[in-house]
């Protein structure tokens, strides 16, 4: 498979003991902001509202909810939503450090494999905050997608 001039990067899968760089008070404030996020979700197909707190390296905050439309392919998730509008405000060269969602459901939720990609894009060291089938869980990034890559 060619790339034309672009290197591939990508991490290798077995590198998963990561510490998280983000604090009990930061992860809270993250939650919070997800859950506040949340209630502007556009579900009226799913019922199944979700939003999204982005922790940027520079300690900006972006939040974001899911958008649904009739045609489903062109619904957007809360973590890209939140990525896109940090993307929209300070230009390409953010950095994700922590990513946090939650839904009104309270039911098992981490990112799709899109938003993981996108996640990685911008954020190849983020910790992911979500609940998970045994409750509150934090994984980095290399974990939820191991095979990550950047095209740079």
């Amino acid at each position: 498979m060619s790339h034309g001039s672009a290197s591939l990067r990508s991490r290798p899968s077995h590198i998963f003991m990561h510490k998280p760089k983000v604090s009990a008070g930061t992860r809270r404030k993250l939650e919070q902001a997800a859950a506040k996020v949340m209630k502007n979700a556009h579900a009226p197909y799913s019922k199944f509202r979700v939003g999204a707190a982005v922790l940027l390296s520079n300690g900006k905050i972006f939040t974001g909810c899911n958008v649904e439309n009739a045609s489903y392919g062109m619904t957007n998730c809360a973590e890209r939503t939140a990525i896109f509008s940090a993307v929209a405000e300070l230009g390409p060269k953010i950095e994700i450090e922590a990513v946090a969602l939650t839904n009104d459901h309270g039911v098992a939720c981490s990112p799709c494999g899109a938003c993981r990609q996108v996640i990685y894009e911008f954020g190849p060291d983020a910790t992911i905050f979500f609940l998970g089938k045994q409750g509150p869980k934090q994984a980095h990034i290399t974990e939820l997608l191991p095979e990550g890559f950047r095209l740079q």
